[in-house]
């Protein structure tokens, strides 16, 4: 492992035109999103129910409620930009020099930032799915539903319409839960009133095979392999590092890794810091 510089980092990016960015939860920190194992993190929260049980598949089906009040207040922010790590390497992209954008996040800011080569191995929450029907929707309907509810029509039995009399449509409109004053919706499919599921990886869920593949491809053919803002120690995602033949691996985070001896470089600073301008500087 060796300590590096910022002015290192630029030099070795600066070289290469076979950039691949491997990314975690501390490339959205800094646009207000928390990670999950920083003393700040979400693991680290109190709440009704550990995270990790919360944001699994059982709990989803057995209490949609109190799955949605934690994903819309953690997880499924508004007004949430993207921040200078995005937008660097989105500019990255375009001239040319980074090839693929692997995230372990679901916020979608990097696409937001221009990016257009990234794969989500663990889903996003830009994408959404009626369970019963199929019918796709987007972040802001999800937002929408779960903070106002649906339209008239669909009674809380998830997919059983109502036709007859406003009791059940009424019904249907009402919170699934009310905590701290806030009232929390179930996101009902506006076609059939199915319970909406985001196309996100839970707990229990396998990871999606294509997504796999090609971030496995791309890492093992990159010349410079940057990893950021991840603790290393969620699986099979850090197994993806294993799949890198290069000898400029580039550790970024301000914590230690598991794999901080295997790196190249490692820089324990913020990404704001390292990305700040580097495009301009490397031009």
């Amino acid at each position: 492992m060796k300590e590096g510089s910022i002015e290192e980092f630029r030099q070795i990016i600066k070289e290469s035109n076979n950039i691949v960015f491997f990314g975690g939860a501390g490339v959205s920190t800094e646009s207000g999103i928390p990670d999950f194992r920083s003393v700040d993190g979400l693991y680290n929260m109190k709440y009704d129910y550990p995270p990790e049980t919360i944001i699994s598949h059982s709990f989803f089906k057995a209490r949609p409620d109190e799955f949605y009040r934690f994903y819309r207040d953690k997880i499924l922010l508004s007004g949430i930009e993207p921040n200078t790590t995005h937008k660097e390497l989105a500019k990255l992209e375009a001239m040319g020099k980074l090839k693929a954008v692997i995230t372990q996040n679901i916020d979608g800011l990097h696409q937001k930032a221009g990016s257009k080569n990234v794969y989500e191995i663990h889903g996003t929450v830009a994408s959404n799915t009626c369970m019963n029907c199929g019918k796709k929707f987007d972040g802001q309907y999800m937002i929408d539903a779960i903070d106002n509810g649906v339209k008239k029509g669909y009674a809380q039995g998830h997919g059983r319409s109502s036709e007859s009399g406003s009791d059940d449509a009424e019904e249907g409109r009402g919170p699934a839960l009310e905590k701290d004053g806030r009232k929390y919706y179930l996101p009902l499919c506006d076609k059939c009133g199915g319970l909406i599921k985001p196309d996100v990886v839970l707990y229990e869920e396998g990871l999606d095979d294509y997504i796999w593949d090609c971030s496995r491809r791309f890492i093992s053919a990159a010349d410079v392999l940057i990893v950021a803002g991840t603790s290393l120690v969620v699986y099979p995602a850090a197994g993806l590092v294993n799949y890198y033949k290069g000898n400029k691996l580039i550790l970024i985070n301000l914590s230690e890794t598991p794999f901080d001896g295997e790196a190249d470089m490692v820089l324990h600073k913020k990404l704001g810091e390292v990305f700040e301008g580097l495009c301009d500087r490397i031009s």
